[in-house]
Parts: structure tokens; sequence; C-alpha cells
């Protein structure tokens, strides 16, 4: 017995040396990736030598002779920090995904191959100015110089991902830098998504009016009332049509589904709103949470002079930042540049469609994609004179196409003639408010909101993209898809960059956006029916009249903002006839609970803070109000519902238009009122939460059930490496309130935090090196590395790291100097 208990402890300890061995080696093979930043390398491409030095945050700093030889530094640093990222976001532009991930990533590549995104962006490259062309190329060689070091100099493949996938590497080229803008421009376009489920929701609902509820207009000018779906074609469509997409790959685009397309917040104000008496401006982009984050800061110093701020890895552009003289911030502006068309297919000819002018001969081409382990899969695409037919599969297109029918796409990224990369490029070098203005001509999509404030005092906002030229006689108005054989319903081109919305020196003092309704125009001019915003706008306006002046503080202040403007207007709507009328209940009941939890909201302010109980029953119970008043009405369409939404409950509870109709119980007998349904759902909700988190309703917490989730999208899922890619973090904030933190709303975990400000940047011209930003997880895109989530906790804590352009500073605290000799 002695001598099998002897093998036994010399088994179970040969094992475990074993297993800290293998951790150790892959540790050790993967740590070989982190590049050393003091170092010092001869590369091919440059004319004189440059320097990248990291400061304590390891934000690169990079200085050159000549802009060329900058630009090649930050490809460099990129290639250095972000390596596997840059190769994702080609792939997935490429629709090569599956070459890796197999079958898991077909429906991602059959997407992209549809929508040509790659071969436009190639083409496109002949479209940008020849010395944009240049830079891209100077960029893409600095790029390649690291390639080639890592295969050269044994460091460790370049990301410890590529130990576990091992693709053939392509020098990376121009072309790879305007697929990853092609990305992002699909990734913030959303009014497909809306135009689908209107559709469905119209042919859901009996009466049309329940439209104008569930999916309202943002307040303002209404709009004459649109046919509804069904009466636009003569082939029979489903009453309830059950979407087919199901989850999304966390590399699709689309990874949130409706309503996360993007959003964000900006607002300026001139020297004379402004205590210190120089320009003010804060800016933060607002995209889904990942580990790393898809925002990379950066410092270039270029002939010109530097600039500095939120970089993508992939394009050698600031996107958000500042120089000397000028500062700029983006939001998505919602312009509605996508329309969906229902083709009719020729049924004595399936190679043809309907056309104004009669049929005519889809445009066809055949193309593969390799599948790792698996078969090729071989598919055919098809376009119309709107745009690509997209198959039914994707976006529950197929819940809207009629039998004999398919959907095409017309967007206006999908160009040969996108330049959207060189208004970025133009933009650093401005030095005017006329300047920035100009540079944006050049953009075409995803259409954006870009604000400028200048040293001289200035503040502008412009609406940069390309905008559809609309008939006014088009049947859907863009809200839903339309005959595409209808001449009335296909764009006229684009409109010319003066007709978009521009706003210059107001007399306030003060330009904000918030994704939120700035103008309401009629066709052909008309910019947006959907918006992304109808609550922050409010609070934002709240806070810049609440100060004659204000300073970077204040503007920091009013971003990270955690009050929610519409929980202070619906709470006291829902709750008016259940506050204060019950008599006390005995202790442990339901009612007792209810009385509980309601004279909690009665006291609280709308502060969405992660250390009080409020906000997750406030987030509960309107979560729950919202389906018992609709999915007695729209049956598994309400699964679409999940995210609530504060203007069709303000409706329902304010009886706008009739619409407390939603409070009666379609298959009861009695007539329920708002109060009746108000009160059981608040009663389940309470339910839920007592189930989930205990019976003590003042130990509950919002950051407990609002955790960040900054997921790694391709290792994030895995059990065996998820505890070192992810990155969790308790946060304040909600879906309306200017630190946003939007919620997926889906179970098991509906009120985690998944889409919020990546980054974070506040500029004063006051005093310029005083300004700050921050991204929210870290610089490296290395999880072995301390820089993957160093900035985190800063973020998560509403701090920030200066944004100097002063070069002796980034020295003084650097944490190494690399250096690249010619």
């Amino acid at each position: 017995m002695g001598l099998v208990l002897r093998w036994l402890v010399r088994l179970v300890t040969a094992a475990i040396a074993l297993t800290v061995a293998i951790v150790l080696s892959a540790w050790w093979i993967g740590s070989r990736s982190i590049p050393d930043y003091d170092a010092e390398w001869q590369v091919d491409g440059i004319t004189r030598p440059v320097e990248i030095v990291r400061d304590t945050a390891a934000v690169p700093h990079i200085f050159g002779e000549t802009d060329a030889d900058v630009f090649y530094g930050l490809g460099f640093a990129h290639a250095q920090d972000r390596l596997w990222q840059m190769l994702m976001l080609r792939r997935t532009a490429q629709g090569r995904l599956s070459e890796l991930f197999g079958s898991a990533t077909l429906q991602i590549d059959d997407l992209l191959r549809r929508l040509d995104v790659y071969a436009l962006a190639t083409a496109s490259v002949d479209a940008l100015d020849p010395d944009i062309v240049a830079e891209l190329q100077a960029y893409s060689d600095g790029v390649n110089a690291w390639l080639r070091l890592i295969g050269s100099e044994a460091l460790g493949r370049g990301a410890p991902e590529l130990f576990l996938f091992t693709p053939e590497i392509a020098p990376w080229r121009p072309a790879d830098s305007v697929a990853v803008s092609f990305m992002m421009a699909l990734q913030l376009a959303g009014h497909h998504e809306e135009e689908v489920l209107r559709a469905r929701l119209s042919l859901a609902l009996e009466d049309p009016g329940g439209l104008r509820d569930l999916m309202p207009d943002a307040p303002g000018e209404g709009t004459a009332e649109l046919a509804a779906y069904r009466d636009l074609f003569d082939a029979p469509l489903p009453r309830f049509a059950q979407g087919q997409t199901g989850p999304r790959h966390p590399l699709h685009p689309h990874v949130l589904g409706r309503g996360r397309a993007g959003a964000s917040n900006v607002w300026a104000a001139t020297p004379e709103r402004a205590a210190a008496s120089g320009a003010l401006l804060a800016n933060d982009p607002h995209l889904g949470l990942s580990a790393p984050t898809i925002w990379y800061l950066a410092r270039l110093e270029l002939e010109t002079g530097g600039v500095i701020g939120a970089t993508i890895p992939g394009m050698p552009v600031v996107l958000a930042g500042r120089n000397d003289r000028l500062a700029w911030g983006i939001t998505s502006a919602y312009l509605d540049d996508i329309d969906l068309y229902i083709e009719e297919v020729n049924p004595s000819n399936t190679e043809q469609y309907r056309t104004p002018d009669g049929w005519a001969a889809f445009r066809t081409d055949r193309r593969v994609i390799e599948v790792a382990d698996g078969t090729p899969v071989t598919i055919t695409r098809r376009w119309t004179e709107n745009g690509p037919v997209i198959p039914g599969s994707h976006y529950d297109f197929a819940t809207v196409t009629p039998p004999g029918h398919v959907m095409s796409m017309a967007w206006t990224a999908l160009t040969e003639e996108n330049t959207s990369i060189q208004t970025g490029m133009r933009l650093m070098r401005a030095g005017t408010i006329e300047e920035g203005l100009e540079a944006g001509e050049d953009f075409v999509a995803p259409a954006q909101n870009l604000m400028l404030a200048s040293a001289d005092g200035r503040i502008a906002m412009q609406v940069i993209g390309h905008m559809p030229w609309r008939m006014t006689a088009h049947q859907t108005q863009a809200r839903m898809p339309s005959p595409g054989w209808i001449e009335d319903n296909r764009w006229q081109g684009v409109t010319q960059y003066f007709a978009n919305p521009r706003f210059v020196d107001p007399e306030s003092g003060i330009l904000g956006n918030t994704n939120n309704k700035m103008v309401d125009r009629d066709f052909p001019l008309h910019v947006s029916f959907h918006w992304g915003d109808t609550q922050r706008i409010t609070r934002l306006t709240r806070l810049m009249e609440a100060r004659e002046v204000h300073t970077r503080d204040s503007f920091i202040e009013a971003q990270l903002d955690t009050v929610s403007a519409a929980a202070r207007n619906i709470l006291p709507l829902v709750a008016r006839d259940l506050w204060f009328v019950d008599e006390t209940a005995p202790p442990g009941t339901p009612e007792r609970r209810r009385q509980r939890a309601l004279s909690l909201l009665a006291d609280w302010n709308g502060e969405m803070n992660e250390h009080l109980p409020e906000p997750l029953i406030y987030a509960a119970w309107m979560r729950e109000l919202q389906q018992r008043l609709i999915r007695d009405d729209i049956g598994p369409l309400a699964e679409e519902f999940l995210s609530f939404e504060p203007i069709f409950i303000e409706r329902v509870f304010r009886d706008i238009g009739g619409a407390s109709r939603w409070c009666d119980v379609v298959p009861s007998t009695a007539v329920e009122t708002c109060t009746d349904i108000a009160r059981l759902a608040l009663d389940d909700a309470l339910q839920w939460l007592e189930d989930r988190y205990g019976s003590d309703i003042e130990s509950w917490r919002w950051g407990t059930a609002h955790e960040a989730r900054h997921d790694h999208p391709v290792l994030g899922n895995t059990r065996l490496f998820s505890w070192i890619v992810n990155i969790r973090q308790s946060t304040s904030g909600g879906d309306f309130t200017l630190n946003r933190a939007a919620t997926p709303g889906t179970m098991p975990d509906p009120f985690l935090n998944t889409h919020s400000a990546g980054y974070r940047g506040v500029y004063d011209f006051a005093d310029p090196d005083s300004s700050v930003f921050v991204i929210a997880t870290g610089q490296s895109g290395n999880p072995l590395s301390r820089h993957y989530d160093d900035l985190g906790e800063l973020w998560r804590r509403g701090e920030y790291i200066p944004m100097s352009l002063d070069p002796e500073l980034a020295r003084a605290g650097n944490i190494g100097i690399t250096r690249l000799i010619p």
C-alpha cells in the first residue's frame, strides 16, 4: 500500500510539474510577442531616423524628418501593439475569416463578399489624391517592416493568437487601410435593420397607430402617414415571420444587433462661454466594447506641427483629437444613407429582375469561400441597378421579402470612389475652421457630425458624408423596404456637400450633439427619421445651461454624468398611482417588497450609480413593463424590443394618440389599466431580482448587474483563455446617461454594459497641454502585456491621462524609445 501511495504522489507531482512547465513555456512563448519599446532597429523605407517615444501610458509619440517617415513610424507602432486586431479587420473586410475559424464565421464572409467591400476599397485607392496614397504607402511600409522583423528576429509571431491560428500574412497595402475605413462604416450603419423591423412591425400590427407608438419619430414635427407594408406588394407576407438570424459571431460588424450601430457625444464652447477664455471641446465616441478596445492613442509630429488623439489600428488617421490650432470630435449623424429594395424576379427567367424599363439581367459572378476543416463554399453574387442582392439569411431580410422577390441594398459607402480616409488625413493638418470644414468634403460614409473648435475661439459642426437624393414621392420614405422597380423609390444620386447641415459660431456660444435630431427637412434634403438619441440631449442641454461659463473640468463632469433624464421623466408617470397609496403590508410579502422598492425609487434622483440598488430596480421594472405591454400584441416580435424604449412608455402613460390601449391585455376579458400593468410588472421584476441577488433589497447593486464586458472577439468565449483575455469592470451609467453604458436586454444578463465610450477626450485651448484623454482598456493588444488593460481602471473611475504635445514631457516619463534607423 505504501508503495502505491509513493508512486501516486510521484505521479501527481510529475503531472503538476509538467502542467506548470507547459504553462510557463506557453507564457514565455506568448510573451515573446510583447515588443521591446527600448530597442533600435535597422529598417528599409525611411529617409532619416525615426523615434517612437512611449510615455508612461505606452502612448507613442512619433518623431521623424518627413511626414512619410512619421506615418511609417505609426504603422510600425500599430503593428507592434495591435497586429492581431489589424489582421482581423483586414480579413473581415476580405471575407476570409472562415479560412481560420471554419463555418462559425461563414455568414460574415458571405455578407462581406456580397457587399464586395475589399474590391471597392482597392478601387478607391485610385480615387485618392497622390500625396494621400504616398502616405498610406509609407504607413504600410512601417507595418511591413515590423512583420519582417518578427520573422528575422523571432519575435513571437507578433501576437499570441498567431500561435493558435497560423495564417499566411500578406504585406499590408494602402487598400487595407481603406478597407478598415469601410469596416468602420459598416459597423456604424444601422438604418437597414430599422427598415426591416419597421416592416415586420407593420405586418404584425392590425392598428397602424401602434407603429407610431413602438417605433416613434424623434420629438419634433411629424410626417405623413405611410402605407402599410403589405399593401406595397401583391405577393403574400406572413404576419409573424420568425427571424432566423440568431446570435451573431463576435467578429460580425453588427454583433450587438439593432440599435447598437454607433453613438457618441460631442460638444464645444466658444471663449465667451469658457472661464479661461479659450475654446473647449469634449468628445466620446460609443462603440461595442472589446478587448482590446478599437481605439489606440498616438501623437504624430508632422511637418505642420504635432497632432494627438485617437486612432484605429490599420488607418494612419487621428479620428478624434487636436493639433495646436484645431480640435475635432465626431458623432454618428444618423443620416439615412441606406435603402433596401424589394426586387421582383422574372418568373420566366430567374436571371432577370424588374426595372422601371422592364426586365433586366442581374450582374453576376461566383466566388469561393474557403472553410477551415470543411468543404469550400461557392456563392453566386448578384447586383441590380440599386445595389448588391443580399440573401434573406442576413438581417432577417427573409421575413419581409415576398415570394418571387429578392432584397437589394443601396448604400452610399458602396462606391469605387470612397475617399473617406482622405478627410481624416487632411483634418490632421487643418489649422482653421474653414480648413476643417473643407476637409470634410471628401468624406463619403458613415455620415458623421464633425465638431470643430479652433485656437482663435471659433466652433462649428458639420454633417459630413454623402446624403442620398430621394424623391418626395418615395413610397416608404426610406423607412421600410420599397419596390425597386418604381422610379420614385430610386435614388437620384447624392446631394452636394453644401446641402449637408452646418452650424457655425452660434450666438449661444455652445454646440452639442448626442446623436439627437438636429434638423427636420423635407425631401429631397431630408436627413433621417431615425435618430440615435432623444434623452441624453435633454441632460446635456440642462448641464450646458446651468453654467454661464465652462471649464475643462465642467466638461469632464458632463462627460462622466450618470443621471438618467429618461428615469427622471418616466418614473413619475409610471409610478404616480403606486406611490404612497397602499397600507403598510406585512413583512415578507410581495406587497411589502413592492412598497420598499417604490419608497427607494421615490427618493432617487435618477443617478445610475453602480453602488445603488435603485438603478437596478428601475431598469428591471422598465424592461418587464415594456414586455408586458407589447407581448400580447406582437407576439414573438417582442424579442426585438428587449431594450427599453422611453418614448414608447411615455406615449402609453400619457395616452398620446390613444397609446394607453397597449395596457389592455388582448386575450383577457377584463380591461386592464396602465396602473395594473405597472404593478404586475414591478412585482415580476422584483421577484426576478430577488431570485438573482437575494431578498435584501438594500444590498442590491447596479454595478453587479451592469458589468462592462470587454471580450476578446476570438478567444473570449473559450474556457481555457477567457480568464486571461477578457476584462470585467463594475460600471455606472446606463442606456440614457451622458456617460453612456448601453445594455443588451437579452437574458441571462440583460443589464451588462456592452456598448460605451471606448475613448474620451476633452481639449482646452486656454491651456492646450492640459487637455486629457483615455481609452477603455490599454494600448497593447497582447493579453500578457501590462499595457493590455492598464488604462481600463482609469477609464472605469472617470480618470484621464495628459494629452500634451510637449515632446520633453513625453521623453521625461518615457518607458522606452524605439529608434528606427535607415
